[in-house]
């Protein structure tokens, strides 16, 4: 079960705030095991048709199974137990509030490594689990029914597969890497998250988005493959290729990983990328190319002058100029726009914009951007900075969005997709809870820019359902001591519920709301004492594409291997 993961962005450089609070910024040689130039591969690997599975039912199924490469120049696998002084190193994902106690933590470094240990899992009845980058905002991987936690983390080569024609990506690739060996290889990239840190393995499969994805899409836009180990209803552990061509007999399985969360269906051993549309063999016209430099736009006030008329006036302003300017094919579908509040006791509210520089009009977009923004307010910024810098420094500086203190990590996030602006009453609720007494210095929210080319692809042509929207909110707050917990999820709940009051404390979908994004995982919303609405939380997350979802994992997981808070149930039978 890959961990979801998230597609936010970093904050500016020489500005001190908290880093996930503030998720904007700026956000050869294929590396590792992926080859030793550009345009290679390693000798073995992708494109390889051998059976992987340990019976013979899953050998006469080799045309469906991908070799990891001879598992002798693998890494692993590694075996740690409580007991080894590695364990604890070993334990944490990257939210401290949640720590598991697995029997076991399976480290492994290839797909036959991967298959062998959830064939050991299921033969012994354990819960089994799976983390690649480790960035899940919940217990997903924590859960103490987990007997088996996969650390998928040594599987992070990144190549070019010449047999596929596409980008081959493994799951415990972070965006950072897979975003430096595409530039350095090939000049393409992917329009991912800014958080370098996160994992590609659950990022990809929740339908990642980032700071490029109004001008090209989700992530899973470009998805054309993924390899799975799934479990079939003997027991038997195998790898499956699925891809996106018509006539692929698994071609539900590589829809339900376009945007159908991590950790679901099986494990991912590896994402292959190509745009839809492209021909020929050449790489470097396989994937948009990569922007040569990021122009960021940057603008502070203090709260200390910010009056209920200029909070909510920039909040809807935000929302307003996204509604004009989200169609596929805008003009302004390259400009990316996060509005970060921080709650008053954090001092500050920022603007933020982001552009490929070399964009026809650039940096007059972003001026527009940010006077249409703050049109009709009395606003005088601390800090206004507009910096030209390459694209490829923003989006992979270590440790941008990483959150809280390094000893004590604590968070809850909370999100929801937004198809207009906020109305009235969702504005004064917001300045309610931003001003209130309760608030952290590390409380807030964001709007953060989407729409653009997203838009042009249909509810159900992916498992994103979301499509028609043009904003994702996200409500947070950060902090380092567990003794703080109960405090700041009251706050962050509360926050959330009295912006959804109308509709039973979630983002119902409707004519401003369409339900929440599964890679900002919030088990609240299946916990009838905070989502009073009577809609379920996998509507909120899947709306119409989750029946196709169960059928899916009907075929594919029979036996109910992968699951967890929020995880796709089998249909009911009848």
């Amino acid at each position: 079960m890959p961990e979801v993961s998230d597609g936010r962005t970093s904050p500016p450089d020489g500005v001190a705030v908290s880093r996930r609070g503030l998720l904007a910024g700026a956000g050869a040689v294929a590396i590792t095991a992926a080859g030793t130039a550009a345009g290679t591969v390693a000798a073995g690997t992708w494109g390889a048709d051998v059976a992987l599975a340990q019976s013979d039912a899953a050998q006469s199924d080799a045309a469906e199974s991908v070799a990891a490469g001879a598992d002798a120049d693998a890494f692993g696998p590694v075996t740690v137990r409580p007991g080894d002084f590695r364990y604890d190193n070993l334990l944490r994902g990257n939210n401290f509030r949640f720590v598991g106690r697995p029997e076991e933590i399976r480290v492994v470094g290839s797909t036959d490594q991967v298959v062998r240990a959830v064939s050991e899992a299921v033969r012994s009845g354990r819960r089994v689990a799976v983390r690649s980058g480790g960035h899940c905002f919940e217990n997903f991987t924590a859960d103490p029914a987990v007997r088996v936690l996969l650390d998928l983390s040594p599987m992070d080569a990144v190549g070019y597969d010449a047999g596929r024609r596409a980008f081959s990506v493994q799951p415990g690739a972070t965006l950072g890497h897979v975003y430096r060996t595409l530039l350095k290889g090939w000049g393409v990239t992917i329009p991912g998250g800014g958080c370098p840190e996160v994992g590609a393995g659950g990022h990809f499969a929740g339908g990642g988005y980032g700071p490029l994805s109004r001008r090209y899409g989700s992530v899973v836009d470009h998805l054309y493959g993924v390899e799975v180990v799934v479990v079939d209803r003997d027991g038997t552990a195998r790898a499956v290729v699925a891809t996106r061509e018509p006539d692929d007999p698994h071609r539900d399985l590589w829809w339900a990983h376009t945007g159908g969360g991590g950790g679901n269906f099986g494990v991912v051993t590896r994402y292959w990328l190509r745009s839809p549309g492209v021909t020929g063999t050449d790489p470097s016209r396989l994937l948009p190319t990569a922007p040569q430099r990021m122009l960021q736009y940057v603008v502070i006030w203090s709260w200390e002058h910010i009056t209920e008329k200029a909070l909510t006036g920039l909040l809807r302003n935000f929302g307003t100029w996204h509604e004009r300017n989200s169609a596929p094919g805008s003009p302004y579908a390259g400009l990316y726009g996060i509005l970060q509040l921080s709650h008053r006791a954090g001092g500050t509210v920022m603007l933020v914009a982001q552009i490929d520089a070399d964009l026809p009009d650039a940096d007059s977009m972003v001026t527009g951007f940010a006077s249409a923004v703050t049109a009709g307010l009395d606003l005088t910024p601390a800090l206004d900075i507009r910096r030209t810098m390459p694209w490829l420094h923003r989006m992979t500086w270590p440790g941008t969005g990483e959150p809280g203190d390094v000893i004590t990590r604590r968070y809850k996030i909370k999100a929801g997709y937004l198809r207009r602006s906020f109305t009235e009453t969702q504005l004064a609720a917001i300045h309610r809870n931003l001003t209130n007494s309760t608030g952290g210095p590390n409380a807030g929210m964001l709007l953060i820019g989407y729409g653009g080319q997203v838009r042009a692809v249909a509810p159900g042509a992916t498992a994103i359902a979301q499509r028609d929207v043009v904003m994702k909110a996200v409500y947070q707050t950060i902090w380092e001591d567990e003794k703080e917990d109960k405090a700041n999820l009251a706050w962050v709940r509360g926050f959330y519920h009295d912006v959804y009051a109308e509709t039973g404390g979630v983002p119902v979908p409707g004519e401003v709301n369409d339900g929440s994004y599964i890679n900002y995982p919030d088990a609240d919303l299946a916990d009838p004492a905070c989502n009073t609405s009577g809609v379920p939380a996998h509507t909120l997350y899947y709306k119409d594409n989750y029946p196709r979802l169960q059928r899916v994992k009907a075929r594919w997981d029979p036996r109910n291997v992968f699951r967890h808070a929020l995880a796709i149930d089998p249909p009911q039978a009848g």
